[in-house]
């Protein structure tokens, strides 16, 4: 075994002590003996010979092991693993071989610099305790390649580090959970080599000299609007130990491995297995968008009633602002539930972000325009293959769909792309394949069934206006989480057309209200847990102004109780409509919506029903909730309020 290594320098630059970096952790020396280059070129270059042990998924850090068991990191720039890799070129791969002045990466200075970080490329030795006895660096100006340092190893058994802490990780990251403020105090968290970043709602209810002295800590830092603690080579143990500590709906950017339950035997069991993580996977994806969802709603709910007021006209440009600015967070949902479904299901989110906007592009949009969605109408063609293309805008689940595909080709598109290719190409055929996907199958698969269902309902509306309302009212909701309901609006929108009125849309508002009724049972019962009681009155007021989505996904879908004795209020809510032969001249429906149900000839027997109906409802929805379908306990059990912000919506006649 050698009794020295020679370490190259990894860029062209000036040569600086460790204690001279611009970084306290290795400065500190907190992750070994070594040296920093202030680099003046791009091109890094591995200091020492042997194999590539890492590459971080930003780009910003390599790590090395040489065949005398020195573990070596060349760490690029301060703070750049915010920057997400943009400024970096990797040119090896985990288990690769190098020698000594390979080329491993490449920097943009200019690019690091404009965006506010330091340069410093830092070589650090991070077994030194086990390792190095002593280490010699010539300070100066120097080239990449040449040799800047040498290090004198331990003879075999002449180790001195330090012994072992034991450290129990996930004893540790529920304290550091606990003292950065607690999991309602944690926005999110990410992790780079050395350091776990939290992304806190107030820094100050954080306890600094305690989380310095909890052991495996090495000390904390603040930068960047991050909380930074740092732990060193076990930072992905500590790192995932601060995920478990937080529950779901934690982990950001990371590459979290997290246990797959399997599925029960028997194809029932199975069956609602897998509905169940339909679900939680909807659920979740939906959740960072509920408070937007109830804000717009909201908001384009008393923009109907101004306009039923007749104190602002539809073709105003005030009117056309203000709908913009509730319309827009539905009308691009596409978008957001791609990058909230893929955060959930492990893709890239900028990627589905990108397929959600074409999904939603004008152009896709208009083409849909000029069929019906409930027929398949061939409107286009793909390469020849004559397709029906729908209108994606307000729709969840084929973003659901999309993420979870892009999911499983992502790693298959790394695993047979070459590196210096996989940048371009795996982002370009990610794109095409999944964007492709949904438009030639998964679109017109749903769009068949949506068809399906509209011949379906108007048969059953012609055969008895009772067991209508009962059937519709119960299970409307249902066909709102596939996206299915968008069968129903060309239905609506014929009935009011041809006649003037709709009794279809009619039992659909009632649907609306009986979520709503859910949610305020929520609010009420809810006595401790203060970010469900917010998230239940935005919910219940959205609801009413008849956008059902931070209802259905905020809670009531959440708690699965609460669904169902929602549907069993709107059940009764359509049984009375259609015993009293309630009737709609309007599209906007629920509470909000009254005015559409005054016949323009005079109130008559329809705004009678709604009344009635409406009230019948709430009442059956809210008790059957209250007594049944919730209690306080169940958050805790479940972990699944998650506080979110303000701001969204659906159509009201589309709930």
């Amino acid at each position: 075994m050698k009794s020295t290594v020679k370490m190259l320098a990894p860029v062209s630059g000036q040569v600086v002590e460790m204690t001279e970096v611009h970084d306290p952790m290795f400065s500190e020396k907190a992750m070994g003996e070594g040296f920093g280059v202030i680099p003046n070129s791009q091109k890094v270059v591995a200091p020492v010979s042997g194999k590539v042990m890492l590459v971080a998924s930003t780009k910003h850090a390599v790590g090395l092991k040489t065949d005398d068991g020195l573990e070596v990191l060349v760490h690029m720039g301060v703070d750049t693993v915010e920057l997400n890799g943009a400024p970096f070129e990797t040119f090896v791969k985990e288990g690769d071989s190098v020698k000594a002045g390979d080329k491993i990466a490449t920097m943009d200075l200019d690019a690091v610099k404009k965006a506010g970080k330091v340069t410093d490329i830092i070589v650090a030795i991070t077994n030194t305790a086990k390792a190095v006895k002593e280490i010699h660096v010539e300070k100066g100006d120097i080239q990449a390649g040449a040799e800047v340092a040498t290090v004198d190893l331990m003879a075999e058994g002449e180790a001195t580090a330090k012994p072992s802490k034991n450290v129990d990780y996930d004893h540790l990251g529920k304290d550091i959970v606990k003292n950065v403020g607690g999991v309602s105090n944690v926005d999110n968290v990410i992790h780079c080599i050395t350091r776990v970043r939290f992304y806190l709602k107030d820094d100050n209810k954080a306890n600094d000299s305690v989380i310095k002295n909890l052991k495996g800590v090495i000390d904390v830092a603040k930068a960047g609007g991050q909380y930074q603690v740092v732990i060193g080579p076990a930072v992905e143990d500590v790192f995932d130990a601060v995920v478990k500590a937080l529950g779901p709906g934690f982990g950001g950017d990371s590459e979290v491995k997290t246990k797959k339950e399997k599925a029960p035997k028997g194809i029932w069991p199975k069956t609602k297995f897998y509905f169940s993580a339909l679900i939680g996977v909807i659920t979740a994806s939906m959740m960072p968008v509920i408070g937007l969802l109830a804000a717009s709603g909201i908001l384009k709910g008393l923009l109907a009633l101004i306009v039923s007021a007749k104190w602002l006209s539809e073709k105003s440009s005030t009117y056309m602002i203000i709908n913009a600015m509730g319309d827009s967070v539905f009308y691009f949902l596409p978008i957001l539930v791609g990058f909230t479904a893929a955060k959930r299901l492990g893709a890239n989110q900028v990627i589905m972000g990108v397929i959600g906007g074409v999904l939603a592009y004008p152009t896709l949009v208009t083409l849909a325009s000029k069929t019906t969605s409930t027929q398949m109408n061939i409107n286009a063609n793909f390469f020849g293959i004559p397709i029906h293309v729908a209108n994606y805008t307000y729709s969840i689940f084929p973003m659901i769909a999309a993420a979870w595909l892009a999911s499983k080709l992502e790693p298959w598109l790394k695993k047979h792309i070459v590196l210096s290719l996989r940048m371009i190409l795996s982002p370009l055929l990610e794109v095409f394949i999944v964007s492709a996907i949904i438009l030639v199958i998964v679109g017109p698969v749903i769009t068949l069934l949506s068809s399906y269902l509209a011949n379906g309902i108007v048969a059953l509306l012609n055969f008895s206006p009772v067991i209508s309302g009962i059937l519709i009212g119960g299970f409307y909701q249902c066909l709102v989480i596939f996206g299915l309901h968008w069968a129903v609006i060309p239905i609506v929108a014929s009935q009011i057309a041809t006649t003037g009125h709709s009794a279809l849309n009619a039992i659909v508002s009632v649907t609306m209200v009986a979520q709503g009724a859910a949610t305020m049972a929520v609010f009420f019962k809810t006595k401790k847990n203060i970010d469900m009681k917010q998230i239940a009155g935005a919910a219940t007021l959205s609801a009413f102004a008849g956008v059902t989505e931070p209802a259905m996904y905020g809670i009531n879908l959440k708690y699965g109780r609460i669904f169902w004795t929602a549907n069993i209020g709107s059940a009764v809510g359509g049984l009375i409509t259609g015993l009293m032969h309630v009737d709609m001249w309007g599209f906007a429906g629920s509470l909000i919506g009254f005015a559409s149900f005054i016949n323009p000839k005079g109130i008559d027997s329809s705004f009678t029903g709604f009344l009635v109906s409406s009230a019948a409802t709430i009442v059956v929805a809210f008790i059957a909730t209250y007594m049944f379908g919730f209690k306080e306990s169940d958050l805790e059990s479940s972990h699944a309020v998650e506080k979110v912000r303000l701001g969204s919506r659906e159509p009201a006649q589309a709930n």
